[in-house]
């Protein structure tokens, strides 16, 4: 499944304007997070991934994008999920994310499934609450109450380490 990723992006006139408009809803375990939908670029089956020897357990390897090697992250083993037998409705997608204020870099997520793309407005969204200190809850933008189910909003940006990121590209290149 190709996304188009031409849309055009919101001014930040605040925490509100920045966490309203498309995302893409996909399942790890029995939890919903969504993805801004313009940080998406497509949605494939599982490829064939080729590990690379002393990465964290969460960096599954990197696969061949049409010709560029693109680093692979489980997002399961990294939000410190049990692992799982990939399954036919598990997917990867592939996601632009900014390292260190550079151009966008594709990154392919593990998920357990793709369930839907839901248009979120402010109203849908609150604050993440605060788990006490310690806790680092920065790659979450906010908690979206849509059809009195919760989902979980994602800063992909944040939630994929950039200082793994900056790893994984200088390993894959």
């Amino acid at each position: 499944m190709q996304l188009s990723t031409h849309e055009t992006a919101q001014p930040l006139a605040g925490a509100g304007a920045r966490r309203s408009g498309k995302y893409l809803i996909f399942q790890l375990g029995k939890e919903e997070f969504g993805i801004q939908v313009m940080k998406v670029r497509e949605i494939m089956g599982v490829q064939d991934i080729t590990p690379v020897p002393h990465l964290p357990e969460h960096i599954k390897g990197v696969l061949n994008l049409r010709g560029k090697i693109i680093p692979v992250v489980d997002l399961r083993l990294k939000f410190g999920l049990e692992a799982k037998e990939y399954t036919q409705r598990t997917c990867i997608i592939v996601v632009h994310v900014v390292v260190g204020g550079a151009e966008p870099s594709p990154i392919g997520i593990v998920v357990d499934g793709v369930a839907e793309v839901l248009n979120v407005v402010d109203s849908d969204v609150e604050d993440t609450p605060q788990f006490g200190e310690g806790t680092d809850t920065s790659y979450l933008l906010g908690i979206a109450k849509i059809k009195g189910q919760v989902k979980l909003l994602l800063d992909i940006d944040k939630a994929l380490d950039v200082n793994e990121i900056c790893r994984l590209a200088t390993a894959t290149q």
